[in-house]
């Protein structure tokens, strides 16, 4: 009976790593390295990177290839103090599947480990717990690669003639950069008592936990914790060890944290954390905080240790409410582990531990992958960070990306060979990987060209922008310019100069001829003009280029000044005349109209004293 505890324990922890092993789809992450010198040697081959060491994700290095006249498996110290350190160039540490710590003590900048059969490349692993006691891998801060048998002979045979072999070591086109935003996931666990490993993962989560937070909330990227589960053979379902490793009736498995079935913490207790801190990420990621999920790890790491026996289910909702979490609705999420149903939440992540596109199954913890690329290399901070900066469309990343401990700006050495002007505006634009040369805009000015050898400005607004790269040129507190403000690009001479508008150079008027050409005229030239004077009393008028008598511009205001006097009296005299006419008319119409409706009594007393014959005929007592 103790067999068979022992024997569904180790199918617990392996199985599914050796159905991984028979059937499973493993992907080896390389790196491109190619042969500078000798120029015989000259080729580019492919490197594995270890899952050790730092890879310089997005950068790369150029070095001298060593080979050690002994000691050449690197499993024992070198002699001497650092005897591979260079004061010019890297020096890159060729060795016979040897162990990369003792090349970094010896100075070497980075290791390549040349297999000892003819075999496609494979990813060198880091050594077990207990053969690493003293924990050497965690401490390698240099990258590492194994190159096929062949490639290493011949790097082998020219330095043993004698010749200097340089190599680059390049990482630039490792991680996939297709655009703006990066799409990271961590695979990981909830259990602390596994070990360096558990150690390692919890460490990095809480190091890099502000990095993760800024940068998913600033949109830059997306993130996603998934978790290993495994299940229970059919046979095994019932038994005591399964119920005591697995929920939902051995869907969903994990290891005994202390391999011990009689005590201590089960597995069942494991996977039931693993699945509520998937749906805290869940949950979170509903309403727009999906970046709760490293707050809520690394609060249940340290006040819910499964090494102080705090490991349970209360402690975990006291994070939640402090976190303000919705309970309930994880709850929900989270399902009933009795159940004998399939848990949606679980069943997915079962599903994505199998590899597909460009990334491998995975099957150890912790496994980071970024763009769907598997991070190779130690899980650090300021490695992954550069990883994830790698990650990035170039010109695109966040301004973490360009700090000094994680890139040089090639900008700062002769503008990175881009165009740039005497005011240092320049084309050069740092990035990640390198730099490139594209034409700027500068406090809404656009310049356009090729960013290499050309950049001007155009738009309204170039003239401001170191005189749109015109020419300019200040003498005698006079300022002429090849700018014009009305144009939206090129450059043009002002009056008075000839060139390109780049170069611009005085018009003598006088010697050419081309202006003060009258008989009576003085021609001096001046800078961007020129002067003309008459003789006598003459005035010059530049616009027909001719000298005019003075006194006759003086009897020509006279006459103008009395033809205005004389047309303002005659309208001062029209105007009085105009309205005195004016009056009178309607006086006489007011009169004439009065007169027919309202008898005036002057008119009563002339009728009263003179009749019209008209009128006395018709009186009483006359006769006709």
């Amino acid at each position: 009976m103790a067999g068979l505890r022992h024997q569904l324990g180790l199918f617990l922890v392996v199985g599914v790593v050796v159905m991984r092993c028979v059937w499973g789809r493993f992907v080896v992450e390389k790196n491109s390295i190619s042969v500078l010198a000798p120029f015989d040697l000259r080729s580019k081959h492919d490197g594995a990177i270890g899952n050790f060491g730092v890879p310089d994700y997005g950068g790369s290095m150029v070095g001298s290839v060593v080979y050690p006249q002994k000691g050449t498996f690197g499993c024992e110290p070198f002699d001497g103090d650092k005897p591979f350190k260079s004061r010019s160039s890297p020096n890159i540490l060729l060795l016979d599947r040897g162990e990369a710590w003792n090349a970094q003590q010896a100075g070497a900048a980075a290791v390549l480990v040349a297999d000892n059969i003819d075999e496609p490349l494979i990813t060198m692993d880091s050594p077990q717990e207990s053969i690493d006691s003293d924990g050497y891998v965690e401490k390698i801060g240099i990258p590492s690669a194994l190159i096929e048998r062949s490639f290493g002979d011949k790097l082998k045979q020219a330095l043993k003639k004698g010749q200097d072999v340089m190599i680059k070591l390049d990482w630039t086109e490792s991680m996939p950069h297709p655009d703006e935003r990066v799409e990271y996931e961590l695979w990981t666990n909830s259990n602390d008592e596994c070990g360096t490993r558990c150690d390692e993962q919890m460490n990095f989560v809480q190091n890099f936990k502000g990095h993760a937070q800024i940068l998913e909330k600033l949109g830059y990227t997306q993130f996603t914790p998934h978790y290993i589960t495994w299940y229970c053979p059919q046979a095994f379902i019932l038994s005591n060890q399964c119920k005591s490793q697995c929920i939902n009736h051995g869907r969903y498995c994990a290891p005994d944290p202390e391999q011990n079935f009689g005590e201590g913490y089960q597995g069942k207790d494991v996977v039931f954390e693993n699945l509520r801190q998937l749906c805290v990420h869940r949950v979170a990621n509903e309403s727009n905080r999906s970046w709760v999920w490293w707050d809520y790890v690394t609060d249940f790491h340290i006040r819910c240790s499964m090494k102080e026996k705090k490991y349970s289910k209360e402690c975990a909702e006291d994070v939640m409410k402090s976190l303000d979490l919705p309970i309930e609705k994880i709850k929900k999420c989270m399902g009933n582990p009795e159940d004998d149903v399939e848990n949606e939440v679980l069943k997915t992540e079962q599903e994505l531990q199998i590899g597909r596109g460009s990334r491998g199954d995975v099957t150890i913890l912790p496994t980071l992958v970024v763009n769907n690329i598997q991070y190779r290399g130690k899980l650090d901070r300021t490695a992954v960070l550069k990883a994830i900066c790698a990650g990035f469309k170039e010109t695109t990343e966040p301004r973490v990306c360009l700090s000094d401990d994680l890139e040089t700006n090639e900008c700062l050495e002769r503008h990175g060979g881009c165009w740039h002007d005497s005011s240092n505006i320049t084309a050069c634009k740092d990035t990640y990987r390198g730099r490139v040369c594209e034409c700027p805009v500068v406090d809404g000015v656009q310049y356009r060209g090729d960013g290499y050898v050309s950049c001007e400005a155009f738009g309204p607004a170039r003239c401001s922008m170191n005189n749109g790269g015109c020419w300019s040129e200040t003498k005698n507190g006079k300022t002429f310019s090849a700018c014009s403000d009305s144009e939206v690009t090129g450059c043009k001479c002002p009056q008075g100069f000839h060139g390109d508008g780049h170069k611009c150079e005085d018009v003598n008027e006088c010697k050419d001829r081309l202006a003060c050409q009258c008989e009576s005229c003085s021609c001096k030239n001046t800078w961007g003009g020129y002067d003309c004077k008459c003789k006598g009393n003459l005035l010059y008028i530049k616009e027909q280029d001719t000298c005019i008598e003075r006194s006759g511009s003086k009897f020509g205001w006279s006459i103008g000044f009395l033809v205005l006097a004389a047309l303002g009296a005659a309208g001062v005299a029209g105007y009085i005349f105009y309205k005195y006419r004016l009056r009178s008319y309607m006086d006489s119409e007011i009169m004439a109209i009065m007169s027919q409706y309202m008898p005036l009594d002057n008119n009563n007393n002339n009728n009263n004293n003179e009749v019209p014959s008209e009128a006395q005929a018709l009186r009483p007592g006359s006769s006709v």
